[in-house]
């Protein structure tokens, strides 16, 4: 009986054969096919999707603080040996309104990275599989605004946040679900509120879009 054909697109290199280089070659495939999607997913985010619907950042606030509830709720879950280097992300309105878009963007995106930094680096001491799970969920949404963000830019901008005074250094695990929350829920979210300014001319209104106040509860916020 004769043999079926190969496709070539999926036949293996000559000369190699055997399970490692198999393992190997399905191994690549799979990464590149995981690239692949993740550049089709984030091409499909578009700024003004993010912006221009206000339900969006509210699920992203919600989910904050449901991790930061979460981890409150791990229990034996001790301070890390060392302590790490977390942004802070309170702010002044008046000055914030000062700022333009780039510069606000360019600020999250530091707050960001620090973040993403102090999350890598507490995965590598938590040992407690309740806050480790959702260190990992933390790593995967701080990153994921990063990226985003990162497709953001509109404008060249010699501008750089002041890296000086703008961290401090907590040693509980907790504080940087309570940072990402803040960050999300404050920075982030007028940063969207300033987008839709410009990204969502024409566009019709989603239904429940008030607008934003500081977290503090501070009774003044934007012009809407």
């Amino acid at each position: 009986m004769e043999r079926a054909r190969r496709s070539p697109g999926w036949a293996l290199p000559s000369g190699k054969s055997g399970p490692c280089c198999l393992s190997l070659w399905l191994l690549s495939g799979l990464l590149l096919l995981t690239a692949f999607l993740l550049h089709i997913k984030l091409s499909r985010m578009s700024p003004a999707r993010l912006v221009c619907d206000n339900r969006l950042i509210q699920k992203y606030i919600s989910e904050a603080k449901d991790m930061e509830k979460r981890v409150s709720q791990c229990q034996e879950l001790p301070s890390l040996t060392q302590p790490l280097p977390l942004p802070m992300v309170d702010f002044s309105l008046q000055e914030w309104k000062t700022k333009t878009n780039e510069m606000k963007r360019q600020e999250i995106l530091w707050d960001l990275a620090r973040l993403v930094d102090a999350v890598t680096a507490a995965q590598g001491h938590v040992r407690q599989e309740c806050a480790a799970a959702l260190l990992g969920q933390l790593y995967k949404k701080a990153n994921s605004f990063l990226l985003l963000l990162q497709t953001f830019s509109w404008q060249v901008s010699a501008w750089q946040p002041d890296r000086t005074s703008r961290t401090t250094l907590q040693s509980h695990p907790r504080v940087i679900f309570l940072v990402y929350r803040q960050l999300v829920q404050g920075k982030l979210r007028f940063l969207f509120h300033d987008l839709a300014k410009d990204f969502c001319r024409g566009v019709p209104e989603p239904p429940s879009t008030p607008c934003p106040r500081l977290p503090q509860g501070d009774s003044e916020s934007p012009a809407c």
